[in-house]
């Protein structure tokens, strides 16, 4: 018998014992989207719910849209990993984590389904008027974890997510030539760079220097706001994206 019925009408319920208490009282204020990068659905569902794997996540989307809860959406599940946000590093304790069945870079980014991707934005939305979550903080994995982490990918649809309500958007600016910044620029505009990668909520530090670590935080928010390229080079199109979007922002609006 199940231990616990799922808070999501739609969904199954297969238990994780991955999980525990959420740390400090704190409750979710993030949806994190993953895929789940193997071969078939049915070996990724059966690896986040062996104990021997230490991961886990709330929510699993199959690609013809079923749904299985693993973990209540009160307890903390284990699937970000090495992480922050906002300089929060305990990003399992205020997040909702939605497994979606997709083989990713290791097989070739193949396209999410349709009928998965609307039980992607049924299932955001539901979590996210229920823990009253706000649009700019559904996130993807990359985005909290730079570099270590490329999930849900470039190809993941954020624009249409954002067409139904869910996450933050503004349409990209078009790729066009002028000046640019990379790695080993430095100064006055890299800092200005690096202020509004961290005012967005990216964990990119103020050096003034277009380092390795900043080239990665780059080609993070290109994977997940400017997809058309991404190449970790900071030109025209990435910088006024982020402006746009940090613009959009209730606290900067």
């Amino acid at each position: 018998m199940n231990a616990f019925k799922a808070d999501f009408a739609r969904a199954s319920v297969q238990p994780s014992p991955n999980h525990g208490e959420r740390r400090d009282g704190r409750r979710p204020d993030i949806i994190l989207l993953h895929y789940t990068g193997m071969g078939t659905a049915e070996g990724a569902l059966d690896w986040l719910c062996r104990p021997e794997s230490q991961v886990s996540s709330h929510y699993f989307v199959f690609e013809d849209g079923r749904i299985v809860q693993l973990v209540p959406e009160e307890r903390r599940a284990w699937h970000a990993g090495k992480s922050s946000w906002h300089g929060d590093t305990d990003i399992n304790s205020r997040s909702i984590g939605i497994e979606i069945a997709n083989a990713g870079h290791p097989g070739g980014l193949p396209e999410f389904p349709d009928a998965q991707i609307e039980a992607v934005i049924e299932l955001c939305r539901d979590c996210g008027q229920r823990w009253a979550i706000a649009p700019e903080r559904v996130l993807g994995h990359s985005d909290v974890a730079p570099v270590r982490k490329v999930d849900p990918g470039e190809k993941f649809p954020w624009a249409r997510l954002a067409a139904a309500g869910v996450g933050h958007w503004v349409e990209p600016a078009a790729i066009t030539g002028g000046r640019f910044f990379q790695k080993g620029d430095v100064g006055q505009p890299i800092e200005a760079l690096q202020s509004m990668l961290s005012l967005y909520g990216y964990g990119t530090e103020i050096t003034g220097e277009f380092s390795e670590k900043l080239k990665g935080d780059v080609e993070t928010f290109q994977r997940h706001f400017r997809p058309e390229r991404v190449d970790g080079i900071a030109d025209f199109s990435t910088i006024d994206t982020l402006h746009r979007l940090l613009s959009a922002l209730p606290r900067f609006s």
